[in-house]
């Protein structure tokens, strides 16, 4: 069939990584279609925690594209008129060697590119009222990390760039072939100079193979979300815990971490079983969002375990001195999962590339990894 609609730049996905490309073409001037299977983006990235993180990725060319990353987001939401609350991050430290992570990573983090310190218990007190005080050791704080609310911003961005910069976005239109300069979408048969596929975990509907052959797993992790907190009451920096020094590559040069995880998995072994640790955001309306959990495999439990939930909260009210912990929604989300690589590009096709992250960090990373898409000459108009 000969193709009926033409475009130069064709996305798969609506997701965070879709419209970051989607931005970044068509502010270069391109013609730019995104096709969406659902009627909107429904996956991961509207189903976590809303922080740009560049504090969780090691040392390096990844940090530095989180970095970069974040200065686009801030230029995005700026253009597109969209709340972004800058609240840096506090890891809160209350054992022994917890503070001992955050304080060896403190005396490091300069020479690594980060911008961080290590704040005495009264200092961060000052930082976050959210915090309890018993135990409290200290904690690490950076002032890099921002919050939005996904699901405002997922659902806001394209009504912004089809305004803005006339990108097309077909909705409800599953892309079932995609092939040099040409994919079939919704019914219709388009050509493209470019397409990129970024379509999250799922690979299989169009190149099955690839996903088979690329390593790649699912990782399904449950995530809360409190009613409003009274107004005028802050959480002020995104907050994290011990547990999460052990998640985050970031902390890995500190040779103390070691003792941290020994001592976890002797008095907790629950958390490592299903991969908790516990962080915590605020939304413009008030919401706190707490988790998570990571379960891995292909096949993905679709019931959610209460023991998880019970576990993430009983952890967090410890740590948490907040006026209501009353839960209004309860989910969990899907990210595609490698053992080794944070994201993966390659080209199937002459024109095609997939791009798909597989790590969690769609969020951070995704203006940074859609820059370097477009420098390949693969995707090139």
């Amino acid at each position: 069939m000969t193709p009926t609609q033409k475009t130069e730049v064709a996305i798969v996905g609506a997701g965070i990584i879709g419209l970051a490309h989607a931005y970044l073409a068509a502010k270069s001037g391109r013609r730019v279609t995104v096709f969406e299977r659902n009627p909107a983006a429904t996956g991961a990235s509207i189903r976590n925690f809303g922080r740009i993180w560049p504090m969780g990725q090691p040392a390096g060319q990844l940090h530095q594209t989180a970095l970069r990353s974040r200065e686009i987001w801030l230029e995005f939401l700026r253009e597109a008129q969209l709340t972004c609350i800058s609240t840096g991050s506090l890891h809160a430290a209350f054992r022994d060697d917890e503070a001992a992570v955050g304080q060896k990573f403190s005396e490091k983090a300069e020479s690594l590119g980060y911008d961080c310190e290590w704040l005495t218990p009264r200092e961060t007190l000052e930082r976050s009222s959210a915090l309890r005080s018993d135990n409290l050791r200290g904690a690490l704080w950076s002032p890099t990390e921002l919050t939005v609310d996904p699901r405002q911003v997922i659902a806001n961005l394209p009504r912004f760039l089809a305004a803005r910069y006339g990108v097309q976005f077909r909705f409800d239109a599953a892309v079932t072939h995609a092939e040099t300069g040409y994919l079939h979408a919704g019914g219709e048969e388009w050509e493209a100079k470019s397409i990129i596929i970024a379509s999250g975990d799922d690979l299989q509907t169009l190149f099955p193979q690839y996903f088979r052959e690329s390593g790649i797993t699912r990782c399904k992790l449950q995530m809360m979300r409190t009613v409003p907190q009274p107004m005028g009451w802050s959480l002020g920096p995104a907050l994290a815990f011990g547990l999460t020094f052990r998640h985050y590559p970031t902390f890995q040069v500190c040779a103390s971490l070691q003792v941290l995880k020994d001592r976890i998995a002797r008095e907790t072994p629950e958390f490592d079983t299903w991969g908790i640790h516990v962080m915590v955001s605020q939304n413009a309306a008030g919401a706190l969002t707490i988790g998570d959990s990571h379960e891995y495999g292909i096949a993905v439990d679709v019931f959610d375990k209460t023991e998880i939930n019970r576990l993430i909260l009983h952890y967090a009210q410890q740590h948490l001195r907040v006026p209501t912990m009353e839960i209004a929604e309860h989910w969990h989300g899907v990210y595609a999962k490698h053992p080794d690589h944070p994201y993966l590009t390659f080209s199937p096709a002459d024109g095609v590339l997939i791009v798909t992250v597989t790590s969690g960090i769609g969020m951070t990373m995704s203006f940074g990894i859609a820059e370097q898409t477009f420098r390949q000459a693969s995707v090139a108009a």
